[in-house]
């Protein structure tokens, strides 16, 4: 093995391990900070002490444990679906916002809402079928007409057009599922529950999961439909298979946060200059930056508007907009980039 090669396996390793502790300390952070200051002694001792009934064991428990998982598995999910969506569709502007997934999801959220209100339990597979039928659209667009970056984002513009159209009819149909609509648009973390977060969260982890295995195989899509082939890869099944990962994912993170927005497309392009090309890095890489870019979005929200709130999506929609710009009008924008 050469020299070369060695440091690059250790800068690597060094890097995921930073990232791992940026995990960790924005995870603990969003447990310490809030509109309501908690001393570390002070969630030491209400994690550890029998006394239950205590407001720090109640605010940690009930509040904002719920709420780091549920920003650190929206980032997982958001962050690798983006990383898939780029891959597959052979287009470094694709990611669940742009090309119209999380609307789809959202339709999907709201007509389950509308349809089995008792059911909450329904919310991820509604969601999930929402987003693989989008994906699934997009694609056969883009292989229909070409895969330019153009056509990608200009079909993602019109299919999330035709959702919001969509989820506004519901709302007007059904006022009672219009209650929560504002935050769920914008994509927010408040009032999250464990329970609620059991089944989402457990799909995603899998999804995410079942992704690592086929890292190898993203690796091949992006050297070409025939190379891939030649190498022995199925490549119709394997592109569904990919895609149907990223919905999973995609979907179960707005069945619980709402319509998030810009994760998928701005995590995966920092761990790209990170690690390069290579899947098998960028998705873990994605992963744990994508965890910590929600939960820091988050605790922003919380703590610079104090005591208000501001719900994370605003945020990522603030840093989000300008960095598209910028990939959209970058020089270089013309040549694609594989994931």
């Amino acid at each position: 093995m050469k020299v070369t090669d060695i440091h690059a396996k250790k800068n690597k390793a060094l890097i995921l391990l930073l990232l791992c502790i940026l995990l960790l300390v924005s995870a603990f952070a969003g447990i310490l900070f809030g509109s309501v200051f908690l001393h570390p002694s002070e969630i030491l001792h209400a994690l550890t002490a029998k006394c239950t009934d205590s407001t720090a064991y109640t605010l940690i428990t009930a509040v904002r444990i719920p709420r780091v998982l549920g920003g650190c598995f929206a980032g997982i999910g958001l962050a690798c679906a983006g990383v898939i969506l780029q891959g597959v569709m052979n287009n470094s502007l694709a990611s669940p916002n742009t090309i119209g997934v999380n609307s789809g999801s959202g339709f999907g959220v709201m007509l389950a809402m509308m349809l089995f209100p008792a059911h909450p339990d329904l919310l991820p597979p509604f969601a999930f079928c929402g987003a693989l039928v989008t994906c699934l659209f997009v694609f056969a667009l883009a292989y229909l007409a070409d895969s330019s970056r153009t056509t990608i984002v200009l079909a993602g513009i019109t299919i999330s057009s035709f959702f919001n159209a969509g989820i506004n009819t519901l709302k007007l149909l059904d006022t009672e599922i219009s209650i929560n609509l504002t935050s769920f648009m914008i994509g927010s973390l408040s009032g999250l529950a464990l329970r609620k977060l059991l089944l989402p969260c457990t799909c995603i982890l899998a999804a995410f999961c079942l992704s690592l295995l086929f890292a190898r195989s993203l690796n091949l899509l992006g050297l070409g439909d025939d190379i891939a082939r030649s190498l022995g890869l199925r490549v119709s099944f394997t592109r569904f298979l990919l895609l149907v990962l990223a919905s999973v994912m995609a979907g179960c993170v707005v069945s619980y946060a709402g319509l998030l927005s810009f994760v998928g497309l701005i995590v995966p392009h920092i761990c790209r200059q990170l690690f390069g090309n290579d899947a098998r890095f960028l998705l873990p890489c994605s992963a744990l930056l994508g965890g910590s870019f929600v939960l820091l979005c988050d605790l922003a929200g919380r703590v610079l508007f104090a005591p208000f709130e501001l719900p994370a999506g605003i945020l990522m929609a603030f840093i989000g907009g300008p960095f598209f710009l910028y990939l959209l009008l970058k020089k270089k924008g013309g040549r694609r980039i594989n994931a």
